[in-house]
């Protein structure tokens, strides 16, 4: 990189001002981390970013997810969307098992709540595709009612003397 003067006329005596730039190679480094960190979050290691997408995957997802919880051996991030993940898939099978057993019993509301199961299901999938989209980006994976409700449910208890 030059550094560069202040342009004036040819016959002026100007004084050059150079600025303070650090050598090129040290100038990349420092543009690089500035731009690697532009959301002012550390990049994650990438078996921990997998790990928070896997985390989410429908249905499947929910077993590391457990396992998560039982070792508490993952970061912050892990444990909230394992958390999260969870909850999700918990409040999604005591759903599905009580309209599915609902409309197993009921002749006169049976295809009414075949066809709430089946939005209810739906949901459930793209709940946790968004929430796999909000990971990639790199925003919240909050949600409102259900985020509370896991912390609630997956608190860390104080042992018993």
């Amino acid at each position: 990189m030059k550094n560069f003067s202040p342009q004036g006329h040819p016959h002026q005596n100007t004084h050059e001002w150079q600025p303070d730039i650090p050598p090129d190679d040290q100038y990349l480094d420092l543009v690089y981390h500035h731009n690697s960190n532009v959301s002012g979050q550390s990049s994650p290691n990438t078996s921990s970013f997998f790990s928070l997408i896997f985390y989410l995957v429908p249905i499947i997802g929910v077993f590391p997810s457990l396992w998560t919880l039982y070792r508490r051996d993952g970061t912050r991030e892990q444990i909230a969307i394992s958390r999260l993940s969870t909850t999700l898939t918990l409040t999604w099978v005591l759903g599905y098992l009580l309209l599915a057993t609902g409309a197993e019993t009921s002749h006169f509301a049976q295809l009414r709540l075949m066809i709430l199961n089946s939005f209810f299901t739906s949901g459930y999938f793209l709940v946790s595709i968004w929430l796999i989209f909000r990971t990639i980006k790199g925003k919240t994976q909050r949600l409102p009612g259900i985020t509370p409700l896991s912390r609630r449910i997956f608190a860390k208890k104080p042992k018993r003397k």
